[in-house]
Order: structure tokens, then C-alpha cells, then sequence
């Protein structure tokens, strides 16, 4: 039939008809390779913001009109309320890197006519993880510790007020209004409570960032020179019955920490926020008890009582022939335990990892028994 010819001129051929030579490249484009650098997105735990609330609608300047009603009257709705800034608590965040430096409500509409008023300006929402502090010129103004608690940053400006407003016996066609008000701006510093469960404590190239790579998914930079990490990354320790260990790869410390040398204090603040401490000693250096006494004195001159937390002392490159000599050397010169592992190699990292969650549960029972609900994640 004609319409059946017509159909199969309209189909698409099942094999290409074309010459091979001729025909245009259409593979689909590969996407941009993507260093690791790049994709790796590090924790952040304190963020500088600007608020500022949605500006109030002006007011309505109108007078009604109808047929046969010459003098109708002024008929000027107010204008909307802006919107607030609130930050609320949600258990789902854990970091404040999706946090962005400048938030703004929504403005209000401008009154109408027939006294119709403007709309108020949406709230505009910035979600902000449990145990977030906002502090404002150094003092804290709202401690965010439940799970949809919500705080108002910034509020919006008021709406204007319409020429009905002003209708009065003396004034009985009133022709101004009001703009509306501009909405509340601050500049507020926010903080987390708590960055992690433990905290890997120790001299830059002590292989802290292999630690992370070797009992997490956390994918930190590596690399075989000095301060390679500038920013805190957090891992997440997975264990059978399901609980979840947060684990910090704080940046290193240097001698002269506390005195804001080096990476400063701005990193010491990411250790008063662990729970527990992992000190990471380099065991193939001289002498690796110094390292630990080291670090106790800067983060004693830091914060008293710091160095007193929890903790337990982690020999990373066991693997070398000189390590497991200062090993034996370590165990006789300090009183905590030791636990010597290989972050290249993954050798005893199950020692670790069963010591870990006994610091986990002692710091779960503990705030149980305070009365105190513990940090999950």
C-alpha cells in the first residue's frame, strides 16, 4: 500500500549505508581527566559569613477608581516583609564546606492597589551541621545543638506602608507612602564543636594522610615533601555492627605551634575538637620519643589539660629496618601504649583499628553517663 511505502521511507535504516571513510565521528566526547587534587574535598570546620535579611516592599500609591464613584479614596496596600536568614541544624551536614560566604533573603513585593498588600519575602534556609557555634565579634550567639534547631541570622526588613495607611479626617487623599526598610546585616563567625572522634597528631611527613588513605575511603594528597596537607580531611572508620569512627588528618605541627608558627594556631583548634588523639611518630628518625614529647608541650601550651586527652601513640613505618629498632627503644622511653603499623605496607593496622573502637566506646559511655547525647556520624 502507498502509506506502508511511506513508512518504511520514513524509517531509520537498521545498518548504516554510508561510506565508512565519510561518515562524521560520533563518539560521544570523554570527559575531562580529573586529578585526585582536584576531586578532594577537604573538611571544614569554621566559616566566615555575611548576611544580610531581604528588603520590605514599598508601599502602594493608588486611588481607587470606579464608575460613578468619583472621589473612591486612596487605596494603597503595604508592602511585604523581607525575608529572614535563618542557619538550621541538620544532622545530614557534617562539614561546613557547602556553606557559602554570602547569603541574602528574599525581598518583599510593593503593595498593590484595592489595598492589596505585597507579598512577604521567602525565608532563605542555610543548613548547618549539630554542634554549630555562631559567634559574632567573638562572642557566641547561638549554639546549635539539636537536630532542626534554627537560628535567625539575619531579619528582614519591613514593609513600607501604603497612601491607605495615611487616610485620615484631616488628610482625605493622601499621596505619599513608605519604602521599605533595608534588611538587618551582620558578619557572623561559624564554628564546629566537635571536627572528629580522633584526631592524627604528629610532625609533617610522619605519614598521617597514608594512615587515613589505609583505614578510610578519605583520599588525601600525598606526597614526599612537607606540609603537603593544608587543609583537615576526615575519614570514616566502618565497622561490622555498624557504628561509624570519624577520624581527622589534622595538618602538621611544627615546634613553635602555639606561638602561631608554622600552620599555627588555626590547626590546634581542629585538635581541641577531637575526642581522642592518635600521636603519629615517624619511627625511622632518631630518637622518635622526642617527637612525642614535642607535641605534648605544644598542645599543653595551646590549651592546659589537651595533651591529657585519651590517646594512644601510633609507630607508622615499621616497615623500615631502622624503625623496628628505634621500636623497641620507643616502647622503654614513654608509658602509653604503642601500636606499630605500616600505613605502605598495612602491616598490624587491625591492632589499630580494634584500639580505636575502644576509645570510641569508652568516649560513648562516658558522655552517656554525663548525660550528654554522643557526636554520631
Amino acid at each position: 500500500s502507498p502509506w506502508k511505502a511511506v513508512l518504511l521511507l520514513l524509517s531509520p535504516p537498521a545498518f548504516s549505508t554510508g561510506c565508512a571513510r565519510c561518515a562524521k565521528d560520533r563518539r560521544l566526547r570523554q570527559k575531562r581527566a580529573i586529578s585526585e587534587r582536584q576531586l578532594t574535598r577537604y573538611f571544614v570546620d569554621q566559616r566566615k559569613v555575611r548576611v544580610v535579611g531581604g528588603q520590605g516592599g514599598d508601599g502602594g500609591h493608588s486611588f481607587h477608581s470606579e464608575p460613578r464613584k468619583v472621589f473612591g479614596g486612596p487605596d494603597g496596600g503595604n508592602g511585604g516583609d523581607g525575608g529572614h536568614v535563618i542557619f538550621k541544624a541538620d544532622q545530614q551536614m557534617k562539614s561546613l564546606s557547602s556553606v557559602f560566604r554570602f547569603y541574602q533573603g528574599f525581598h518583599g513585593e510593593r503593595g498593590g492597589s484595592k489595598n492589596c498588600y505585597g507579598a512577604n519575602g521567602a525565608h532563605m534556609y542555610v543548613k548547618v551541621p549539630v554542634g554549630t557555634l555562631v559567634k559574632e565579634d567573638g562572642e557566641v550567639v547561638a549554639d546549635l545543638t539539636q537536630h532542626g534547631e534554627e537560628y535567625i541570622a539575619a531579619h528582614g526588613g519591613a514593609g513600607g506602608r501604603g497612601n491607605r495607611f495615611f487616610l485620615s479626617n484631616e488628610n482625605r487623599a493622601p499621596k505619599f507612602f513608605t519604602p521599605g526598610e533595608p534588611g538587618q546585616e551582620r558578619v557572623l563567625h561559624l564554628e564546629l564543636k566537635t571536627t572528629a572522634h580522633a584526631g592524627l597528631v604528629g610532625f609533617p611527613n610522619a605519614g598521617k594522610s597514608s594512615l587515613l588513605r589505609a583505614i578510610s575511603r578519605a583520599k588525601p594528597a600525598v606526597a614526599a615533601y612537607p606540609f603537603t596537607t593544608l587543609n583537615p580531611h576526615v575519614g570514616i572508620v566502618h565497622y561490622q555492627d555498624y557504628e561509624q569512627v570519624a577520624v581527622a588528618d589534622i595538618p602538621g605541627l611544627i615546634q613553635g605551634a602555639h606561638q602561631n608558627r608554622g600552620l599555627g594556631m588555626a590547626f590546634l583548634k581542629h585538635i581541641e575538637r577531637c575526642r581522642f588523639l592518635l600521636y603519629v611518630l615517624d619511627l625511622s628518625v632518631p630518637q622518635p620519643w622526642s617527637q612525642l614529647q614535642d607535641l605534648k608541650y605544644e598542645l599543653e601550651a595551646y590549651e592546659k589539660g589537651l595533651s591529657e586527652r585519651p590517646c594512644v601513640v601510633v609507630g607508622n613505618k615499621v616497615d623500615l629496618a631502622q624503625s623496628r629498632i628505634n621500636l623497641a627503644l620507643l616502647r622503654e622511653q614513654v608509658a602509653e601504649r604503642v601500636i606499630a603499623v605500616s600505613a605502605l605496607t598495612g602491616d598490624n593496622l587491625e591492632e589499630l583499628l580494634l584500639h580505636l573502637r575502644e576509645l570510641y566506646d569508652t568516649f560513648v559511655k562516658t558522655e552517656q553517663s554525663q548525660g550528654q547525647s554522643p557526636v554520631k556520624w
